[in-house]
């Protein structure tokens, strides 16, 4: 097997090259994976027992597609489940001194390259483009490895080579590691697409000239021996030869006879109904906007052809043919209305108005802007080589006619965009609705056990003592003791007293009176007396507002001032401040105490209340503290329908 731990010595070097390309290019992660899966391989090199390894480890990479995180639970489970199965095999193989067999080192490798290919499968849907550019290499890679594994094997069963068939299949896995580093350095991703494609045509014309050549001859003549497979080895060597290059041959010979007779560029006309067809498929934008760019280039822009996309003052480059990078341009906002209405510009035109755009070639070009009702969204640009034909007005129709259309389409893409978030925003909103409620209705049970203890510990307790003293009053009186019976009534006065007053205080914290018959600001300057801060009030209120506004701007007030009491300091005050119109009640209370940070110290349960109370009216509440500076709490109250 020395043969097999040749190849595992070429793949660890394979996958080190990976890892420092991906490295250099700044993708960390990937690089760290690409490291890992090369060290297995020269552990199985060095040592065969380590091989089912190498299965884990491809697992472990396919499973962190496309941008080597395991970001859900499931991948994680997955990838745990391949490690420990693998390790378990081979601490198995290691204990009693063996090494996987031949079929078991061929079911590995295919076992590999399937799961990179399958997990190229199930990630591409949900990818941005620069994740499905990659999973495009990576997944023609996996679809060739795969390939020729399978080759390897339909010509050892036909002609008993190649030899040994173990280290042969492990070969073909070389061409993950290469789509992987060639995915890091070449950033076209029409080529990748290209690519991709290619790799599946080979696949698939190798995987039927295969089974062909086993159905036809060994299934009919049975196995070739001697020199029947020096023939047979031949006779495939050049059917393989004929179904690879059949493809990319005919492709160049078609060309070759369009050009001949002056057919190779699709008409201005096939260019819109082309682009409108592929709209109507709902093709997704990054795609139909690479599409696009390649009939610009194929058809009217010979020496290139780029869109620039964005919103509010910059619009950055998309998409380009040939591919350019990334690119950036800023507009003002007087020059943002006068292109977004412009129809469609030469080089005078963009050198005043769109100054920012780079010019490769001297040749003609044409800017055409994208927009909708106005509002600009966009830019497509094509340029003609200096000895090619100017611009004609059936091309610069067509441009517009296709920018129109293209514009539209991002208008309603943004829109979806705007549907998602508003869902989003909506959902979230629903859980803290959800949230909320639980918390309410928690908070009442909870201030009616307050109540009750309330009465019970205070008031009834005092009433309970006045009945017996009163009992013991009229015990006296039948006595005949007139100055004891004095002594205990002015007694009874007293504790009379006292427990009007506690009821009273318990009746301020259900519902202040003075709220109701004096109003807000009389209220909060009576409830600013009791504070455990120095308190102002300020009122400038144009008069009395709904009660459900005044009883929720009160309490917020009294919880804002319970807050500044606890947390302020000491030598803190508090400042109140009421305002209101026709539309809102608004309250404002500031202290100048200690503060603290927002960003790492969340909102207490005291402010989760005020939240909840005001999100029962539709009001709102804002917090603004900083360290040293104070906190401010303010209150918005609608009183009318907006």
């Amino acid at each position: 097997m020395a043969a097999l731990a040749e190849v595992s010595v070429v793949l660890a070097a394979a996958w080190a090259v990976s890892a420092a390309v991906s490295l250099r290019r700044g993708a960390r992660w990937s690089a760290g994976l690409a490291a890992a899966v090369a060290a297995v391989h020269g552990a199985a090199a060095a040592a065969p027992a380590w091989t089912p390894l190498v299965l884990g480890a491809w697992v472990v990479f396919a499973v962190s597609l496309p941008d080597a995180i395991m970001a859900t639970a499931l991948r994680r489970v997955i990838a745990g489940v391949a490690v420990l199965g693998t390790g378990a095999w081979t601490i198995g193989l290691a204990a009693g001194h063996h090494r996987p067999s031949a079929a078991a080192d061929v079911l590995i490798a295919v076992g590999a390259s399937a799961a990179v290919a399958l997990a190229s499968i199930v990630c591409y849907p949900g990818g941005n483009a620069e994740q499905k550019r990659v999973l495009r290499w990576l997944g023609a890679g996996a679809v060739l490895s795969a390939s020729f594994g399978g080759l390897c094997l339909g010509l050892h069963v036909m002609t008993d080579h190649p030899q040994p068939v173990p280290a042969w299949v492990f070969g073909g896995l070389l061409f993950v590691p290469a789509a992987a580093m060639l995915a890091k350095v070449v950033q076209n991703p029409r080529l990748s697409v290209v690519v991709v494609v290619e790799a599946l045509s080979i696949a698939g014309l190798s995987a039927l000239v295969i089974a062909v050549y086993l159905v036809v001859v060994v299934g009919i003549n049975g196995s070739p021996s001697g020199r029947e497979r020096d023939v047979l080895t031949a006779s495939l060597a050049a059917a393989l030869v004929v179904a690879t290059l059949v493809m990319p041959v005919r492709a160049r010979a078609v060309a070759f006879a369009n050009r001949l007779i002056g057919a190779t560029e699709p008409s201005t006309d096939e260019l819109v109904t082309g682009f409108g067809a592929r709209m109507s498929r709902a093709v997704p934008m990054d795609e139909l906007m690479l599409q696009l760019v390649e009939s610009l280039h194929a058809s009217v822009a010979d020496a290139g052809a780029e869109i620039w996309t964005g919103a509010g003052t910059v619009l950055t480059r998309a998409v380009s043919v040939p591919f350019r990078g990334p690119g950036r341009m800023e507009f003002g906002a007087e020059e943002r209305i006068v292109v977004g209405r412009a129809r469609i510009g030469g080089p005078s035109w963009s050198g005043v108005w769109v100054p920012q755009l780079p010019e490769p070639s001297a040749g003609d070009l044409r800017v055409v802007p994208l927009a909708h009702l106005g509002e600009l969204l966009g830019l497509i640009v094509v340029r003609r080589k200096p000895d090619s034909d100017a611009f004609t007005e059936d091309d610069e129709r067509a441009l517009v006619e296709v920018a129109r259309q293209l514009g539209l389409a991002l208008h309603n893409v943004r829109l979806d965009s705007a549907l998602q978030a508003s869902l989003a925003e909506l959902a979230e909103r629903n859980e803290e609705l959800q949230a909320s409620r639980l918390r309410i209705v928690t908070a009442s049970d909870s201030s009616r056990r307050a109540i009750e203890r309330n009465l019970h510990d205070g008031a009834q307790q005092h009433l309970v003592a006045l009945a017996v003293k009163l009992g013991l009053a009229r015990a006296v009186a039948e006595d005949g003791d007139t100055e004891g019976l004095l002594e205990m009534l002015g007694a009874l006065r007293e504790e009379v007293q006292t427990t009007i007053g506690e009821l009273r205080e318990l009746a301020h914290g259900i519902y202040p009176p003075l709220l109701r018959d004096r109003g807000l600001g009389e209220a909060l300057r009576t409830a600013a007396l009791r504070s455990p801060l120095p308190c102002v009030v300020e009122v400038d209120l144009p008069g009395r507002y709904p009660e459900a506004a005044e009883t929720a701007a009160y309490f917020c007030c009294l919880e804002a001032m319970q807050n500044a009491g606890k947390y302020a300091g000491p030598g803190a005050t508090i400042t109140v401040r009421l305002s209101g119109d026709a539309t809102d009640l608004r309250c404002e209370l500031c202290d100048d105490g200690v503060g603290f940070d927002l960003d790492t110290t969340g909102l207490g349960h005291g402010f989760l209340n005020m939240r909840d109370r005001l999100g029962a009216i539709g009001g709102t509440l804002t917090v603004e503290s900083k360290p040293g500076h104070g906190t401010t709490v303010r209150t918005r109250i609608p009183v009318q329908g907006e």
